[in-house]
């Protein structure tokens, strides 16, 4: 087969990863990506996982504001293949059309479960025991197209956010090398996704990231994995973050109440128990784990006090 001409769409560390497989195999010819980012207390421009990823492999980079007005150099590319993971904004039809081999992408779910922005906060927000990740062609609709392989995951009770991620990027960066060629050699089978099994996941929303203490315990861990780092409660106004912690079934009258504490451990109850704290990040402060904050505080002071 001739050289083909590949560009790339992709932002977060997610899209580094796969985006990081596809050079090992590929010659990559463009990268889209989000414009740079100011990151910090000084607000320095940043640029993504991605951008970073393709200038050390001196891969050009096009950073359009809003890809629907401004994408007149990915159609000047001429691309064969147009590969999007994780991009951040919906591609319009000139360029979903433009690729020979069409535009395909590598989603973070066992479609059609899960359509959206944010498949890996939900999964583990529902309690997803299995998740995966699907190859599919693109079209004008929210990850409607019709699917070319898949791949699954077991979701194990100790990932996060981020752990599973990480294992979900991976999958998806071997599955989309497996896939390539059938693509190119225009061999693969796909398949239509049935709507009526499809749900959604939307961008989580920081209202989305504070724990509800009147909510059952098993619920309340899986937000806190599913919006990790971002889970918190408010105590007198101030926001705590909670990272990590785990739930003991009890009989509970009064949720939301901070119901024991000693020297090494602090617990809310919830609707059918306790949580207790294992890691937290009290507001302006560092990331902690519960003895070392309880050692730096007035115990007294938050007994049967109310979050929220």
């Amino acid at each position: 087969m001739d050289k083909i001409k590949i560009a790339y769409m992709g932002t977060p560390l997610f899209a580094k990863i796969v985006l990081k497989k596809l050079i090992e195999n590929y010659q990559v010819d463009l990268v889209i990506t989000q414009p740079d980012k100011e990151v910090g207390r000084k607000r320095l421009l940043t640029p993504c996982p991605v951008k970073a990823l393709a200038l050390e492999n001196n891969i050009e980079v096009f950073q359009p504001l809003k890809i629907r007005n401004d994408y007149q150099k990915i159609i000047d590319l001429q691309p064969d293949l147009i590969i999007t993971c994780a991009y951040g904004q919906i591609v319009p039809k000139e360029v979903l059309e433009c690729p020979k081999y069409g535009c395909i992408n590598v989603h973070a779910s066992l479609l059609p479960k899960l359509r959206g922005a944010a498949p890996i906060h939900h999964a583990l927000i529902n309690g997803e025991k299995e998740t995966g990740i699907t190859i599919m062609y693109m079209d004008e609709s929210l990850d409607t197209g019709n699917m070319i392989s898949k791949k699954s995951l077991k979701i194990e009770d100790e990932d996060n956010v981020e752990t599973l991620s990480l294992k979900l990027a991976n999958l998806g960066a071997n599955l989309l090398i497996e896939t390539i060629p059938s693509i190119l050699n225009e061999t693969n089978e796909s398949t239509k996704q049935d709507d009526s099994l499809s749900t959604y996941a939307n961008l989580i929303k920081r209202e989305d990231e504070l724990i509800n203490f009147n909510d059952t315990g098993k619920n309340i861990i899986n937000k806190i994995r599913g919006t990790y780092p971002m889970a918190y409660f408010k105590l007198e106004d101030a926001e705590t973050k909670v990272l990590e912690a785990s739930f003991v079934e009890d009989n509970v009258t009064d949720p939301s109440y901070i119901t024991i504490l000693d020297k090494n451990n602090l617990a809310i109850s919830c609707q059918d128990g306790l949580i207790y704290l294992k890691k937290i990040k009290p507001f302006g402060k560092k990331e902690m784990n519960i003895k070392d904050y309880l050692n730096g505080i007035n115990k007294e002071s938050l007994k049967n006090k109310k979050v929220n």
